[in-house]
């Protein structure tokens, strides 16, 4: 099981220093898994414990909010996804004004040749570290002179670099089956069941209402996609919606999912929603009858995709 310490500080004394991954690690895509790859690579060599250092809140939500993009995934998700990847541990280091003040060379000396004692060092081609960013790859060296640094080369797909903003692009402009080949599964939106307004029932699709904290939304509109339940291994097939349904009026997006043959209560229940492609992209319909009838094809279309 990954284990998981809240900042650097937490590192157990008696634990010997790890190899360590460094970054965001938002999305876990396909470039991130390059790093991952070195990192066990290094790890297995030096025999040392595998581990992922990444900030909590994200640095730009901190340092410049207003270029903050959606995170792809919650940090809880981001945690799991690590562990199923089989990091052996990860440190949560909290991102505040005052750490990013702090120099490059601390961040070297103190954070990881202190506090984790690190016996090797894995980051991607474009890291940057330390008080307005102004550490590199050659800096680790010179300030960790005996600890082996590995940088990993940029993963491509189609001629351009895999990138957690290639993903986000993606999923924002509802390509989320392209999105899907970069990230290695498909995006998903993790949430609870809750209450709605109970229209669907009436028009003969009942749909569960999904709040969700992922603050990476796909464009508006209608998915084919597929549904685990409360964690479980199956995944069942439905068409959501995304949007603020504009025929009743709405001004909030939801997310109002509604599974193929299934009738069971859903309500306060945690899905985890799969978005395998978009059917179309979302529309106001003049009456409910003409609605009734789009949701139809929707449907039909959706079962198509994922027969």
């Amino acid at each position: 099981m990954t284990r998981v310490y809240a900042g650097s500080t937490a590192w157990p004394a008696d634990q010997p220093g790890p190899v360590v991954a460094i970054g965001n690690f938002d999305g876990i895509h396909d470039g991130h898994r390059a790093v991952l790859r070195q990192l066990f690579a290094l790890a297995a060599r030096e025999h040392a414990p595998s581990c992922v250092l990444t900030f909590d809140p994200a640095p730009t939500a901190v340092l410049a909010p207003e270029r903050h993009q959606p995170r792809i995934l919650t940090l809880e998700d981001r945690v799991r996804l690590l562990g199923e990847e089989g990091v052996d541990a990860v440190v949560i280091e909290p991102f505040t004004r005052a750490f990013a003040a702090q120099p490059a060379q601390w961040f070297a000396e103190e954070l990881l040749g202190r506090r984790l004692r690190v016996r090797g060092v894995v980051v991607g081609y474009d890291f940057r570290f330390g008080h307005l960013r102004q550490g590199d790859v050659a800096s680790l060296r010179e300030w960790l002179p005996r600890v082996p640094i590995s940088e990993v080369e940029a993963e491509a797909a189609g001629g351009t670099p895999v990138s957690s903003s290639r993903v986000r692009r993606l999923v924002a402009s509802g390509d989320v089956a392209e999105a899907a080949v970069l990230l290695g599964r498909p995006h998903f939106l993790p949430g609870t069941v809750v209450h709605g307004d109970h229209r669907g029932r009436t028009i003969g699709f009942p749909t569960a209402n999904v709040e969700t904290r992922v603050e990476l939304l796909p464009a508006y509109g209608v998915y084919a996609v597929r549904v685990r339940i409360d964690g479980g291994a199956e995944r069942l097939p439905g068409v959501a919606n995304i949007g603020v349904r504009p025929t009743f009026g709405g001004t909030a997006p939801r997310i109002e999912v509604h599974l193929f043959d299934y009738a069971g209560d859903l309500y306060g229940h945690t899905l985890s929603v799969e978005l395998i492609a978009r059917v179309r992209g979302e529309q106001r319909f003049d009456g409910v009858d003409a609605l009734v009838a789009q949701i139809r094809q929707d449907a039909q279309r959706a079962r198509e995709i994922l027969a």
